[in-house]
């Protein structure tokens, strides 16, 4: 029975509890931000990209006091120091011993902080490439102001692309990228003519994969990409000057492409196909999961799709998707990757789409919580024709990964599409929109119509996700996302949903043996009155709209309702402090819609003039609107 006690603390409306402050936006703020991680990477204790702060201060540690034995040996050494120059490496890592201290008050270690930019101003250069004293220079530009991390990104002019290339001091050009943007432009223009061979570099890599995808506005985008589109449109292609060369520079490969004649526009992407197939032949160097290099292979698709001459348009796809097909799943963690991948899903040969599916079924679990990958699989499920094949590969995967999935955004979106795919309830009108761009495509590529096939993949799923209800029903709808997902999957399964009908049923006619009652809490309330109307409210209308009885009876439900919860649990949640009145209330209008005249009289004597007057005299929620539905029994 629902509990018929009264909690004296109530939630503060938003004007008593304050507005918040904003946390102002500082260059700190974005500490944590990293590259988006490959959905092949099982594990995330390792990052292979970005620098984190124990990157930044430890990437070339030989042991924590090194800076202070090191000093030590200064000391020892100080006939030998009157004898010759100091070495900068030694004053500097004395000075750096104490500037890297972790609980210095920010004035002492702005002391420390001048004191050693005293020491390698000017130095910069000697001591940045050497393993144990890189992070030197790395401490100064972490904890120093923009005017120290300038001063160090002018020294450094000129060895950038050496530093990328170094074990230890491409955390600092990382951290100059980042740290500043006056400078940005000036060092990614260092690495011109060469950003091809440092994407394939062990240590460079992960430099131009962090500038492009973290730091870099548009314009600075384009000067790591346009070494992908060949000598000839390197020579040529705008990156400095006038606003308006820039705003040019800025359409990337269309850019490039304006105004080109046929005989230039084949040369271009003949260089930029070469190039993807060169990052794609090594993909054992790990650039293939870069940003920079799915923009690449978009803009070439893109460019390819344009094409006049279909038979060369066909060629062109061809030769990409068989150069790159095993490594598709490295690309769909990315907005540019993700629409290569659904590209080729969509323009592809019944034989292609089976290809792509084996290559991602190792990681459609991880691809249902990623936000851009599960992208890959909604197209999946939306142009294949060959439903079995989705049953087996995909649909099944998913399924079984329900209890994984439905507590997060993202994984509840992919169990959801399976069975209300493009609902505007669940999905945004961008990732409608997304999903959208492949359907002139499907129209050409595709024999059978988007509605067969979307009933085909729900009867699939179907069966698998109602088993799941029955077996956890009882603790998902204590849940707000378990209520949220249990309720679509109840209304839009097909297939016999008794078993599952009886677990929801029990968990509110079992007297509760937790606090609240199942039924007090909001997102289980609203699941049990949709189930009962028969579909959602819909607020515009101001109406329910009803799924077909085919699919759900939610007259049935009520029968079955007061045959199992009973008279107790069900006046009990009229007397509650939750919503239970409101439920009961639709569970009288769902008898109302059909043949039950014997429950209605079932119901209507659980509420004899007692009980009523009660329930009228009481504090509960809805009693009025219950109380007007009892006499239509």
């Amino acid at each position: 029975m629902a509990p018929l006690h009264k909690s004296s603390k109530k939630r503060p409306a938003p004007s008593q509890a304050g507005s918040k402050s904003k946390k102002p936006h500082t260059e700190t703020s974005t500490t944590d931000k990293k590259r988006s991680r490959p959905v092949t990477q099982h594990a995330p204790a390792q990052e292979t990209g970005s620098d984190s702060e124990e990157d930044f201060e430890d990437a070339a540690s030989e042991g924590e006091d090194e800076g202070a034995a090191l000093a030590s040996e200064q000391d020892e050494n100080a006939m030998q120091v009157d004898l010759k120059p100091k070495d900068p490496n030694v004053e500097a890592k004395k000075v750096w011993s104490l500037a890297r201290q972790k609980n210095l008050k920010p004035a002492e270690r702005q002391k420390y902080l001048r004191s050693l930019m005293d020491v390698i101003r000017g130095k910069v250069k000697d001591i940045v490439l050497k393993h144990d004293a890189s992070r030197i220079v790395q401490t100064a530009v972490k904890h120093g102001g923009q005017k120290e991390r300038d001063e160090i990104a002018v020294e450094l002019k000129g060895k950038y692309r050496e530093l990328a290339q170094n074990k230890y001091s491409r955390f600092l050009v990382t951290k100059l990228i980042r740290f500043c943007p006056a400078h940005r432009a000036s060092i990614l223009l260092e690495f011109q003519s060469q950003v091809i061979r440092m994407l394939l570099h062990k240590e460079a890599s992960s430099v131009l994969a962090d500038a492009f995808e973290l730091y870099a506005n548009a314009y600075e985008r384009t000067i790591l990409l346009r070494e992908f589109y060949g000598k000839e449109a390197s020579l040529f292609s705008v990156t400095t000057g006038s606003e308006e060369d820039k705003a040019r520079a800025k359409k990337g490969l269309n850019g490039v492409l304006e105004g080109a004649d046929s005989e230039r526009r084949r040369r271009i992407l003949a260089a930029l196909k070469d190039n993807l197939m060169n990052i794609f032949n090594n993909s054992d160097k790990g650039a293939v999961t870069h940003v920079i290099v799915h923009r690449a292979l978009w803009e070439y698709l893109s460019a390819v799709n344009e094409s006049p001459d279909e038979v060369d348009r066909e060629k062109l796809r061809r030769e990409i998707f068989d150069s790159c097909q095993e490594l598709l799943a490295e690309m769909v963690h990315t907005r540019d990757g993700s629409r290569v991948v659904r590209e080729f899903l969509a323009q592809g040969t019944a034989k292609d789409r089976k290809q792509i599916l084996k290559v991602l079924k190792p990681h459609i679990e991880r691809m249902c919580l990623d936000d851009e990958a599960q992208l890959v699989l909604f197209t999946a499920l939306d142009v294949t024709d060959d439903t079995k094949l989705l049953a087996k590969s995909l649909v099944s995967v998913i399924t079984a990964s329900a209890p994984k999935l439905y507590n997060s955004t993202q994984g509840r979106r992919s169990l959801l599409y399976l069975v209300v795919p493009r609902t505007r309830r669940h999905f945004t009108p961008a990732q409608i929109a997304s999903l959208a761009e492949i359907d002139e495509a499907r129209s050409r590529t595709s024999k059978k119509s988007a509605e067969s096939r979307e009933e085909e993949v729900r009867r699939a799923a179907s069966e698998d996700l109602l088993r799941w209800i029955a077996e956890s029903g009882e603790s998902l709808v204590r849940e707000p996302s378990g209520s949220l997902v249990v309720g679509e999957i109840m209304l839009h399964a097909e297939g016999d949903k008794a078993d599952a009908i009886q677990t929801l049923l029990k968990a509110l006619a079992s007297p509760s043996t937790t606090d609240p009652h199942p039924i007090d809490l909001p997102p289980t309330s609203r699941l049990y009155k949709t189930l009962l109307q028969g579909g959602h409210y819909n607020h515009s209308t101001a109406s329910v709209e009803r799924v077909p009885a085919s699919l759900w009876d939610s007259t049935a439900f009520a029968q079955e309702f007061v045959k199992t919860v009973g008279r107790e649990q069900t006046v009990g949640m009229c007397k509650g402090e939750g919503n239970g009145a409101f439920v009961v209330a639709e569970l009288c209008d769902a008898l109302l819609r059909g043949e039950t005249e014997d429950a209605r009289k079932e119901v209507k004597g659980w509420f004899d003039k007692d009980v009523a007057g009660e329930i009228e005299g009481g504090d509960a929620k809805g009693k009025k609107v219950f109380l007007e539905k009892l006499l239509s029994l």
